[in-house]
């Protein structure tokens, strides 16, 4: 794969980046209005793939916050169009990595030495590049280590990439007025936590140590001494990609067991921690020879205030759905329903959420659920597509519920999709045996 040998790190030059990009993408619909002309019944797909391609290329060259909303919006599999979520969801774990003198530059700024002086081998080609660090393989004193990196420029530049995308998120998803603003810092402060290696570290070794007891699922340890504010060291482990796995995958028996695995690690995390591993896609998750699931990155960690948590877990219970003052009350707490709306909004917003709870916490409460049941997917694609293509729905203020509802519907979606990729049914409430 091509390395890169510098990244914008100035406003300047980054802006100057998406601007060709944006031009880029002009160009595309000027050739598809162009070939529409001739052939009214044309369809979007040469479009959407054309635009896909160029808006990832000029993201993967900014690397940083930039990319990892790609990379968030590639699991968003129900709002985007596919060509948008196959190109994105590159950003996942195959990215152009740095070349070997930048790493070697950059490690020595971060950490004040060249990475051959900490460690007796180190392997200047990175192994995986995602958005916000690369990982290269190293060896001290006899132990396998992986060694991530952070891209240069990427903390410092956080609110200027997020002020250049806001007005493509704004119209992707119907954000209007100042309240919009809060999802806005919301996704700011994570991101910053997220390049905050220290903290990662810490959080990591929180997280690892509380679910140590979950069965078949496996953890790096972290060498503090050997980390950094923007580089992390931790064991070697060896395994391959989720995603890789879903595809050869043929032992049901295997599947499940990986699947229940996953299920409860979140499920301990939301319950009983108050504070959760928020970026599920494949590329933080590994299954090794033996059919353990391996989780390898705590850079997003989402904690769960109780006066959220408690709302919104209890429009999960099924009874409570389908109790209409409890069920007002709630939408009202959780910030769905708000004093200045319209009788017109209240009953809007009321069937839709009604609508959409009453899908999405089906496993939720069920005794098993088997997430590969065609059923259950071909009725979130129906239901997206409808609100997708609901013109009402685009007169209102999309921005609806608490801030929180960011990361953790984020969370159960990204859970959903690898539990459905993995065809795996699970225990609902296996976790509780770790309680």
């Amino acid at each position: 794969m091509k390395t890169i040998d510098k990244i914008p790190t100035s406003k300047i030059g980054r802006t100057t980046e998406l601007v060709k990009t944006g031009v880029k993408v002009g160009g595309n619909y000027l050739k598809y209005y162009s070939k529409k002309a001739i052939n009214p019944s044309i369809s979007r797909d040469s479009l959407n793939e054309d635009n896909a391609a160029d808006i990832y290329d000029g993201l993967k060259n900014l690397k940083g916050s930039a990319l990892k909303v790609a990379q968030m919006l590639s699991m968003e599999k129900n709002i985007l169009p596919n060509a948008y979520v196959e190109r994105f969801s590159l950003a996942q774990f195959s990215v152009p990595p740095l070349s070997a003198p930048l790493v070697r530059k950059t490690f020595k700024k971060y950490h004040g030495q060249y990475p051959e002086e900490l460690y007796d081998t180190f392997a200047t080609q990175s192994i995986n590049a995602a958005s916000i660090g690369q990982v290269h393989q190293a060896v001290k004193d006899g132990k396998k280590l992986a060694v991530k990196i952070q891209y240069p420029g990427v903390a410092d530049s956080i609110s200027s990439d997020l002020a250049m995308v806001k007005p493509i998120a704004i119209r992707m998803f119907n954000l209007k007025g100042k309240d919009s603003e809060k999802y806005f810092k919301e996704l700011e402060g994570k991101l910053l936590e997220e390049t905050d290696y220290e903290l990662e570290v810490q959080q990591s070794k929180e997280i690892t140590g509380a679910c140590a007891q979950i069965e078949n699922i496996r953890f790096p340890n972290y060498y503090e001494a050997l980390s950094s504010k923007r580089i992390i060291t931790m064991d070697w482990m060896d395994g391959v990609h989720l995603s890789e796995f879903t595809k050869t995958n043929t032992d049901q028996e295997k599947a499940n067991k990986i699947g229940q695995a996953l299920w409860d690690f979140y499920m301990y995390q939301m319950h009983v921690l108050k504070a959760v591993h928020a970026d599920p896609h494949p590329g933080n998750f590994l299954v090794d020879t033996a059919g353990n699931l391996i989780a390898i990155d705590f850079g997003c960690i989402k904690k769960i205030p109780l006066e959220f948590y408690t709302p919104y877990f209890e429009l999960a219970i099924k009874e409570n759905i389908e109790n209409p003052t409890f069920f007002t009350q709630k939408m009202e707490q959780l910030e769905i329903l708000k004093p200045e709306d319209s009788t017109e909004e209240r009953a809007f917003f009321s069937a839709l959420f009604h609508e959409m709870l009453s899908l999405f916490t089906k496993p939720l409460n069920a005794v098993t659920f088997d997430f590969a049941d065609p059923a259950f997917w071909g009725q979130i694609t129906d239901l997206s597509e409808k609100y997708a293509r609901d013109t009402e729905l685009r007169k209102m203020n999309g921005n609806r519920g608490s801030k929180h509802f960011l990361y953790i519907n984020r969370t159960f979606f990204g859970l959903y999709n690898l539990l459905h990729d993995l065809k795996a049914t699970v225990t609902v409430k296996s976790f509780e045996k770790y309680l």
